[in-house]
């Protein structure tokens, strides 16, 4: 095996290009730059003390640049798996206590040791399994729980929290008058300050913006002492490694294994979505789908031992890293650099950050996952199938539950999958060719094997009875059974055919068999032989 499949830094490290240094530079330090707020704010939303989101923007990251084989990808925490780390976690532990920060941290080695697995059996063919209505319908369902989440920030009212939309909603209905006016118009503002700033100054990352801006108004005006919810002391220092407290435990284990397999599915469709996004636009590396899964799986589990919580590439970062410059995965390494000088240095100068500036940039970056016009489009395309898929993994995500929601998408897929299988259609005529007359060409659409079989069957006999009704109108001579489609026949597959042959052959129809597939036991039929004398009888 190729050491560079296993370690690809050593693919670009050696051979790496001076000229590409500039651009690196100037996109580690964007993305670190970005990432300070970024992951300070997708760990409040994971329920955990914000401290953790700048521990989970360090080793993961330089983990995947040795392993990963995008050099593009910004991995560390993000908005879908923070909130699936709360949905999880928050049923065994009080949120930001020591018990939820343990179990957060067990639950990052256990989506790392999976994803590893899963690398290593080469079963990134698995994430096929999410299809696009599925993907969408959940993930516009998902921004929707993550915004409602963030409302007990935005409105400076504890209380309004819960595990589903409902109760959030109701929550914040039944506790709206005790909403701290100062945190809501320091949570809107922050969100008017991002757009603004996209649109008008795109060079400066927008979440830096306002987090200076909320930090100068809170300290400036005293705000933190009229009721509004301050991040306060960040321990300064680097995470120590150690090992996760909880390794041990088989009975947190087996709580979290349903969760953890969950967020390893999303985190590498996540990440391999986006990774080929931006790999499309370039073409001196290729992703390697099974090699992702283990430079993810390493990132996660070797990151759980510096207090990490789990994450994956994340859309944003990894766009703004392209689009500084970055050609290689040293730009993660800085980035990674410029988190920890963050930890060791400026730590003290976001005490006064207020809580909903961080609730408000999670509110404007998941608002890009909404997609209505995927809905839109199944429907206008005529995609029914998908459509009811996209719209019914969207419900059930939104009132049911997240892992309910991907499980019922994923379900719901395969179902489809398998209907299409069990009763395949029969198509008649259907070709470019012009069709002899006398003739009947039938089409099976789908491989012929033992759940379809008598599908098959009760298709071609009816075919067979309404070929005998209008002989007299139009009479058929022999018909033509066209295996173009069919790619693969079992034994029962076999006993089937051999029944219709002998059936159209009693009823003076021969049926005559082509483009079958190759392993197709011809010997099987001994009626093939008479058909194709009747088909030259008749051609006399």
């Amino acid at each position: 095996m190729n050491i560079k499949s296993i370690l690809p830094i050593l693919d670009w490290l050696p051979n790496y290009n001076k000229q590409h240094f500039k651009g690196d530079l100037n996109a580690g330090i964007t993305v670190g730059i970005m990432l300070i707020p970024q992951g300070m704010a997708y760990a409040m939303l994971a329920g955990l003390p914000p401290i953790y989101g700048l521990y989970a923007a360090i080793v993961p990251q330089l983990i995947y640049a040795i392993f990963g084989t995008s050099r593009q990808l910004g991995v560390g925490p993000v908005a879908m798996d923070s909130l699936l780390v709360a949905v999880t976690v928050s049923q065994f532990a009080q949120v930001e206590s020591t018990e939820y920060i343990n179990f957060a941290i067990l639950l990052a080695l256990m989506v790392g040791g999976i994803q590893l697995l899963m690398g290593f059996l080469r079963l990134g063919v698995l994430v096929n399994f999410l299809s696009h209505p599925v993907i969408s319908g959940f993930t516009s369902a998902a921004a929707i729980i993550i915004s409602v989440s963030q409302l007990k920030y935005l409105m400076g009212v504890d209380s309004v929290r819960g595990q589903f939309l409902y109760d959030i909603l109701v929550a914040a209905a039944e506790n709206i008058g005790e909403t701290n006016l100062y945190t809501l118009a320091i949570g809107l503002s922050g969100m008017l300050i991002i757009i603004l700033a996209k649109k008008f100054t795109p060079s400066i990352p927008a979440p830096l913006i306002v987090v200076i801006t909320g930090i100068l108004v809170v300290w400036g005006f005293g705000l933190d002492q009229f009721g509004v919810s301050i991040v306060e002391d960040i321990p300064e220092g680097l995470p120590i490694p150690q090992i996760p407290s909880m390794l041990f435990d088989l009975a947190s284990i087996q709580k979290l294994l349903p969760s953890a397999l969950t967020i390893a599915l999303i985190a590498f469709m996540e990440a391999i979505a986006v990774s080929k996004a931006i790999q499309a636009r370039h073409n001196d590396y290729k992703i390697d789908p099974n090699q992702e899964l283990i430079a993810l799986g390493m990132s996660n589990a070797v990151g759980s031992f510096f207090q990490s919580f789990p994450g994956t590439g994340g859309f944003s970062r990894s766009a703004v890293n392209d689009q500084a410059g970055a050609k290689t995965n040293l730009a993660a390494i800085i980035s990674a650099s410029f988190v920890m000088l963050t930890l060791l240095f400026l730590t003290p100068l976001f005490y006064y950050l207020p809580k909903a500036v961080l609730a408000s940039i999670i509110m404007i970056a998941v608002l890009k996952l909404i997609s209505v016009q995927d809905a839109i489009d199944l429907w206008k395309k005529e995609h029914k199938r998908d459509f009811f898929i996209l719209v019914l993994t969207f419900l059930v995500t939104l009132l049911i539950g997240i892992q309910k929601g991907i499980l019922a998408g994923v379900l719901l897929s395969i179902i489809g999958t398998l209907y299409d299988t069990l009763y395949p259609s029969i198509v008649l005529n259907d070709t470019l060719l012009e069709v002899p007359k006398n003739t009947l060409i039938i089409r099976f659409e789908e491989q012929l094997y033992f759940a379809n079989s008598n599908h098959f069957k009760e298709e071609m006999e009816a075919t067979l009875t309404q070929i005998i009704e209008q002989q007299e109108e139009q009479p058929i001579n022999y018909a033509i059974l066209d295996g173009s489609h069919i790619h693969k026949i079992d034994s029962t597959g076999e006993k089937a055919l051999e029944s219709i042959l002998e059936l159209y052959q009693q009823q003076g129809i021969p049926l005559v068999l082509v483009r079958m597939p190759s392993d197709c036991p011809k010997a099987s039929f001994p009626s093939i032989n008479a058909a194709l004398k009747a088909n030259e009888k008749s051609a006399t």
